[in-house]
């Protein structure tokens, strides 16, 4: 057995070591985190720019696309006008153009008050109507109303699929439309400003770097500072997109076979994501981490010598002061006192042993006045299997239904008495943990064994289970009839059915009294309860073999037939059932004799159906089953 000195020395250098390693890996995951969150900081200052350079874009667009529809709109007019003073221009195609030319616009087409186009600067585009493609039926509502001035968002054409702005209006005539269209250049321009990968081109400085842009619905690449990623989709490269949706706290993924590290933040239709490799993100650490090293096993190897020098000299040896001092007085010498006074703790250390000592001297006294001032029945007992001898309290005898001789017996010889608590054992109550009967008694036991020694505790229990079972009695019986209530029912059924093997052949029948409203009417409450407990104890009566009944409230029943060894039986019983519906009778009063009528519903089941699914199939049968009696009576 090594010396506390050594172990103290062996656990100072074990435990600096420990901290060494605890601190550096503290350190470690600081600094992981830290850089983690300086990557977030920065991808989030990133993304926020990104946004503002955005809503400018769109901001440019807006004004861009609001001027093209003005121009469009108003270059429509001013040919209208033209048109009007000089109709003859319709017939000629050159001079359209050159209208078109001065006017700096792409595309001049005239419809007739039909929608169909004869004339304009491109003949190929003759005979098209408004029905003649989606792009011109943007159009077809000014058929109907000539106030209406048009002008299309910027959308392929019919004939060639080519961007353009379209506009459209009537002359002031009404007789013909003109419709005019450009190509919308430099909205297309500032489009192009618009697009991620130009957006993350403004931001890509570091190639250690990249940005993806993530389609919210597909999780396809829309954009990347990196064009070879465009179109891939991200579980290609190593993404996923639950970790994007929860992108803004950063993930660590491998993107194309690198680890890196990821944060993502929703823009529009679409997750932004600043995508940085691993050994750039933590390049910092490692130099760190080992110049940390060195600094703190300097300062632990000094701390873990200074502690064990000056833990020897007021630990140690004062230790050894004071275990002379127990020996003496474990060795019976109990008027030894112990005085160690180099040390507060040492100070309460000699206190405290002096007081146990004390204490040692008059527990017999104490726990002699404690026990005559308590009116708990507790029974004790203890023995050791080794030696056999027992230990046990007077009221062991009050509360096993044993008598004198019987306890002299038992208390005599270890294997009887384990017989003994073995048979109590054999009878344990249900749900009810430690509790066990003992003829018409409740006992609790309970038993703890250590190093071949076992204390037990008896407690008489039988007054409070007596209680427990009649609360539990009352709450799952009817009162008025003396049958399960619908709670009951439902703790009946749901043992039942977990034990298929029991039920056998059974059957669930759903019943309704038919004459309880005539009953209270004519007679009376007091003799509608009568009749209520009459036509009970009939259904209570019914069935050779197992059988719950139960009131569901008011005038309905429930009676479940079980343990039927066929199907003819359990037909048969069902047929005297029914025998019961228009033949029963009983007494009311002491010339009144009424019959006993209900109807019901039946259903049938070896105990793969769930009960609650028959009793809702026997409801809707025994509803079926009072219509036909109700025609009938």
């Amino acid at each position: 057995m090594r010396t506390l000195q050594k172990i103290i020395s062996r656990y100072m250098y074990r435990v600096s070591g420990i901290l060494v390693v605890l601190i550096l890996g503290s350190v470690l995951l600081v600094e992981v985190i830290n850089e983690r969150e300086l990557a977030c900081e920065s991808a989030m200052r990133t993304f926020s720019q990104m946004e503002q350079v955005l809503e400018e874009n769109q901001k440019e667009l807006e004004e861009i696309q609001e001027e093209y529809r003005q121009t469009c709109l108003h270059n429509a007019e001013v040919i209208a006008r033209i048109i009007e003073g000089a109709p003859e221009v319709l017939e000629d195609v050159e001079e359209l153009k050159k209208i078109a030319e001065s006017l700096e616009v792409d595309e001049i087409h005239i419809f007739d008050s039909a929608g169909r186009i004869f004339a304009g600067t491109h003949p190929q585009y003759y005979d098209y109507t408004f029905d003649s493609g989606e792009q011109m039926m943007f159009f077809k509502p000014m058929l109907e109303d000539k106030t209406l001035k048009l002008v299309q968002d910027i959308t392929p054409n019919t004939a060639e699929g080519k961007q353009m702005q379209y506009s459209a209006l009537w002359s002031n005539n009404g007789e013909f439309i003109v419709q005019v269209g450009m190509e919308p250049v430099n909205v297309i321009k500032v489009t192009k400003k618009n697009e991620l990968s130009y957006i993350f081109s403004l931001f890509c400085v570091n190639t250690e770097i990249n940005y993806y842009a993530i389609d919210c619905e597909t999780g396809d690449v829309a954009g990347c500072s990196a064009q070879e990623m465009i179109g891939r989709n991200i579980t290609e490269i190593g993404l996923n997109l639950e970790d994007i949706k929860n992108g803004e706290t950063g993930f660590d993924a491998k993107i194309n076979g690198r680890n890196s590290f990821c944060v993502f933040k929703k823009i529009g239709d679409n997750y932004i994501g600043r995508v940085a490799l691993g050994r750039n993100l933590y390049r910092r650490i490692p130099m760190t981490m080992f110049l940390l090293l060195v600094c703190l096993t300097m300062i632990a190897l000094f701390l873990a010598n200074a502690v064990i020098r000056y833990m020897n000299r007021y630990v140690v040896d004062e230790i050894h002061d004071v275990n002379k001092k127990l020996k003496a007085i474990a060795n019976g010498s109990l008027e030894e006192t112990v005085d160690s006074r180099d040390s507060i703790e040492f100070s309460e250390l000699s206190n405290y042993i002096n007081m146990m000592v004390k204490s040692l001297v008059d527990s017999k006294k104490k726990m002699s006045y404690v026990l005559s001032k308590t009116d708990m029945y507790i029974g004790v007992y203890e023995y050791n299997r080794q030696v056999g001898k027992f230990h046990f309290t007077d009221y062991i005898s009050k509360i096993l239904p044993l008598d004198g001789k019987k306890m002299e017996e038992l208390f005599s010889d270890v294997e009887k008495f384990r017989k003994f608590i073995s048979e109590i054992r054999a009878n344990p109550i249900p749900d009810e943990p430690g509790v066990y009967q003992v003829g018409e008694r409740y006992i609790r036991l309970e038993e703890i064994e250590e190093n071949q020694a076992v204390l037990g505790v008896l407690a008489d229990v039988t007054a409070e289970m007596i209680r427990r079972r009649k609360i539990e009695e009352e709450r799952d019986i009817d009162q008025l009839t003396g049958l399960y209530n619908r709670r009951g029912l439902d703790t009946q059924l749901a043992v039942l059915f977990e034990n298929p093997e029991q039920l056998g052949y059974s059957a669930m029948i759903m019943i309704d009294t038919d004459d309880l409203k005539e009953i209270n009417d004519t007679y009376g409450h007091e003799m509608g309860d009568i009749y209520l407990k009459e036509i009970s104890r009939l259904f209570k009566h019914f069935g050779s073999k197992s059988s719950i009944v139960s009131r569901q409230g008011g005038d309905e029943f429930v009676l479940f037939l079980y343990a039927y060894e066929s199907e003819e039986s359990l037909h048969k019983e069902i047929e005297a059932f029914t025998d019961l519906q228009d033949h029963s009778f009983t007494q009311l009063g002491e010339k009144e004799r009424v019959p006993l009528r209900f109807s019901f519903g039946c259903c049938f089941t070896d105990g793969s159906t769930d009960y609650q699914m028959l009793l809702k199939e026997a409801d809707k049968k025994m509803y079926l089953n009072k219509l036909k009696r109700k025609s009938k009576f």
